[in-house]
């Protein structure tokens, strides 16, 4: 805003020297009087100050803030369907814009960057991107979701597009994730951590004792809670003290042709007053649909003062498998560091275990910047 004040204010002046320029032939030093022309001066300067205010003031918001973060990603991902072991880098940016209309609720907007994965050095860039969770956007902005949150009664409600119902849900985790896989929601994010179809409302109240109760619903923005439509509906309550909490949550989702799958899940986590012990969280989810049923399970431990980081180990199903069917896991162990308040460095080792050939095996750094 100070260049943009100097852009604006530059003519101004010029203007203000300019009459003053042409008359200067026909002044004389009796005619000259210092206080009057300090005063005139003075005026035009208040006026043009006075109408700058009035720009900035119709121009931003002043409940009006903005966030940026940005994730990079360097290493190699090997195994599975690659035959290569490349060496790659992927990056995702974010910006979030907040503004608050009466104190007590918040518009959110939230744009993604992210960069065109795999277009020059191989299938590995792609897969990296992916075990991140980054959006391969074409180096383009993309509206990521928009939610408007308010308080109601003492509860919190959510409403938005591309907002996931779990926004009000308590949860019970302390696991920290490397990758964006199972391992990321603690095993349970179909129930406890699910997401949104398109048009999500979602409520939450917590209660004074420690106990949570929240639940939502989400359809597709064309289809809102109609049979033709794809809805979701979930609901959970949670239990959190000082150092351990439990979460329970149940999600139906009819898939928009009648074939409906239900989820319970269930975390939990226990911090031990040693800084020296792991915490240590678990979740546990199962699914049925048309009579089939399947579960899948997490666990993660943290050790939160490890030097100046922190260190996450954790496996977890890679999905949901019947009685019958074999499991495979995915592994994964980080050490996350911060090198000021606005970076952190997390190297991590990533495992998912394949049905054939060799196991995904990935070496990367994340790099994560806020400002």
């Amino acid at each position: 805003m100070k260049l943009f004040k100097s852009l604006l204010v530059a003519p101004a002046t010029l203007g203000l020297l300019a009459p003053m320029s042409a008359t200067a032939n026909e002044v004389t030093i009796s005619d000259f009087t210092p206080a009057e022309q300090l005063a005139i001066t003075n005026s035009r300067v208040d006026g043009l100050e006075a109408r700058m205010n009035d720009f900035e003031a119709g121009g931003f918001s002043e409940t009006t803030t903005a966030s940026f973060s940005l994730d990079t990603v360097f290493g190699a991902v090997d195994g599975g369907n690659d035959s290569t072991e490349a060496v790659s880098f992927d990056y995702q940016m974010n910006i979030g814009l907040t503004t608050s209309f009466t104190g007590e609720d918040s518009l959110d907007v939230t744009i993604d960057v992210g960069g065109s994965a795999g277009t020059t050095v191989g299938s590995d860039v792609t897969e990296a991107a992916a075990i991140m969770g980054y959006q391969a956007t074409g180096d383009k902005m993309v509206v990521d979701g928009i939610t408007y949150t308010f308080p109601v009664g003492g509860a919190t409600v959510v409403i938005g597009d591309t907002t996931d119902i779990s926004s009000t849900f308590t949860g019970a985790c302390v696991y920290s994730a490397f990758t964006d896989t199972t391992l990321d929601d603690c095993g349970t994010g179909n129930s406890l951590g699910v997401g949104g179809k398109g048009v999500t409302a979602s409520i939450g109240y917590a209660f004074d004792s420690g106990f949570s109760l929240a639940g939502g619903v989400s359809s597709k923005e064309t289809e809102i809670m109609t049979e033709e439509g794809t809805d979701i509906y979930g609901i959970e309550t949670a239990y959190s003290a000082d150092n351990y909490g439990v979460a329970v949550a149940y999600v139906s989702d009819d898939g928009g042709t009648g074939a409906e799958t239900t989820y319970w899940g269930i975390n939990a986590f226990y911090a031990p007053e040693s800084g020296s012990l792991p915490s240590i969280s678990g979740g546990y989810e199962t699914s049925e649909s048309g009579g089939t049923d399947k579960s899948g399970y997490f666990i993660g431990l943290t050790w939160p003062e490890v030097g100046p980081g922190s260190v996450n180990v954790g496996l977890a199903t890679d999905k949901l498998y019947t009685d019958a069917q074999t499991e495979y896991f995915v592994y994964e162990a980080s050490y996350s560091y911060p090198i000021n308040d606005g970076m952190t460095v997390t190297p991590g080792v990533y495992i998912k275990e394949a049905s054939s050939g060799d196991d995904d095996t990935g070496v990367l750094v994340k790099t994560s910047f806020s400002f």
